[in-house]
């Protein structure tokens, strides 16, 4: 019913993107029958940009198609990063989940050939004898996160402020991601059985509100971001 409401625009986006997606996410499925095993940073990359990168250009284009704030030359800009934007939560979302990926997806998404380097293995993702050089192999993914976190910060920036609830849509996931970073920087929970890395809710909450009103400009977007960097935002700490 909801396919049908839609207009033929929205429809040939939609189509094509989610194509592009099953497409690339069928070879990864064949690829890795008994559970995915990323082998290197270009695969990575690659899985990232068909489970998220392609959501980038997919909104890209709904907002120009239905946005009478995103002209031609914002698309332009927007294109520039919109891959980045869907990646940069993905990359995330990847590094907060590895254990949970490993026992319940039976999937590990950190490259062999970085873990190889570290003298450890997708076997070994857990191992506590094998923490510390785990951690070491997450460095550049980590590196890359922060780097698509800021060209998504630019996706943002492009949109116009009159944009209101585009910008708001696309702040609030920056901003939870940016703050997991933070906590994933200052841990090694990620790497041991049955754990993870997350945020409060309290700071969950401050920062949807904070957010709102950080939509509102650029500056207030980027203190804001800075702020969170540094420590969880809306706790009182000593």
């Amino acid at each position: 019913m909801v396919w049908r409401s839609l207009d033929d625009d929205s429809r040939a986006i939609l189509r094509r993107w989610i194509q592009e997606m099953v497409r690339g996410m069928r070879g990864f499925v064949l690829d890795h029958p008994h559970g995915i095993r990323i082998a290197s940073m270009d695969e990575f990359r690659r899985y990232c940009y068909y489970v998220a990168g392609t959501v980038g250009h997919l909104l890209t284009e709904l907002w120009y198609a239905h946005s009478v704030f995103v002209g031609p030359r914002t698309f332009e800009r927007l294109g520039d990063d919109c891959e980045a934007f869907g990646e940069a939560l993905q990359t995330v979302n990847i590094l907060k989940d590895i254990a949970w990926d490993a026992e319940h997806e039976n999937a590990v998404y950190i490259p062999a050939d970085f873990l190889a380097a570290r003298g450890s293995g997708h076997d070994t993702i857990l191992a506590v004898d094998r923490r510390e050089a785990n951690l070491a192999a997450l460095e550049p993914l980590m590196r890359l996160a922060q780097d698509d976190i800021e060209r998504a910060l630019r996706y943002i920036e492009a949109l116009p402020t009159t944009a209101l609830r585009i910008r708001l849509f696309c702040v609030l996931p920056v901003l939870f991601a940016v703050a997991t970073m933070r906590e994933l920087e200052r841990s090694d929970a990620m790497l041991a059985p049955g754990g993870g890395v997350k945020i409060s809710r309290s700071e969950v909450k401050a920062l949807v509100v904070a957010g709102s009103t950080s939509t509102l400009s650029n500056p207030s977007l980027r203190w804001l971001v800075d702020r969170v960097r540094k420590r969880p935002f809306g706790l009182r700490v000593p």
